[in-house]
């Protein structure tokens, strides 16, 4: 019985693998009934920072001391001038609470599954937040003269990987003397300057 348990048993496909397994970890959600716009976004303003970072960030959306800006999916999203702080076009920002929630939720498990695998918290970095659209839930909604329209919620899948970050030595530049070629060299050789005008 638990041979048949262990063969059903697979891991989770991600969309992408790391180089170095051992220094990076993982964290899933999916089907989340949350906006995946708003996902994408926060996504976005999340990556290539440490954890402890994209918390406190998170926390301060959380309160409206900080905002995320909105540069793909900007329809309908307001104009604020704290906008001005951050690379967006527009000056959009906005500041989803759901969706902040889920994420601060996979970052603590992704922080506890990064202590787990024995990495650094100090050099750990946020490298990949990938987010999908989920399947979309259908209700529907009541129409004046007995009409009736859809009305859908449109989830997210996503994914967050962490990676530590070793300190690469940076090598010095070597100096490559110019190569020239033979049609080079000839003319280099066979230049005269001239001195003064005339014919």
């Amino acid at each position: 019985l638990l041979y048949r348990l262990f063969d059903s048993y697979k891991m989770v496909k991600y969309s992408q693998e790391t180089d170095n397994v051992a220094k990076a970890a993982k964290a899933k959600g999916t089907h989340l009934r949350v906006h995946f716009k708003h996902c994408r976004e926060i996504g976005q303003a999340i990556k290539g920072r440490s954890i402890t970072k994209a918390r406190t960030y998170l926390e301060n959306v959380l309160a409206f001391k900080e905002a995320i800006p909105f540069t793909k999916y900007t329809g309908g999203i307001g104009r604020h001038a704290v906008a001005k702080q951050y690379k967006t076009p527009g000056d959009k920002v906005q500041w989803p609470q759901k969706a902040t929630k889920t994420f601060l939720d996979l970052l603590r498990n992704i922080e506890s599954n990064a202590e787990a695998k024995g990495l650094e918290m100090d050099k750990v970095l946020i490298t990949s937040v990938n987010c999908n659209q989920a399947p979309k839930m259908r209700r529907r909604t009541y129409r004046a003269h007995g009409r009736v329209n859809a009305y859908q919620s449109s989830p997210a899948h996503i994914e967050i990987i962490v990676e530590e970050k070793s300190e690469e030595i940076v090598k010095e530049k070597e100096v490559v003397e110019a190569r020239l070629s033979k049609k080079q060299l000839a003319q280099s050789r066979t230049r005269t300057i001239k001195i003064g005008g005339g014919i």
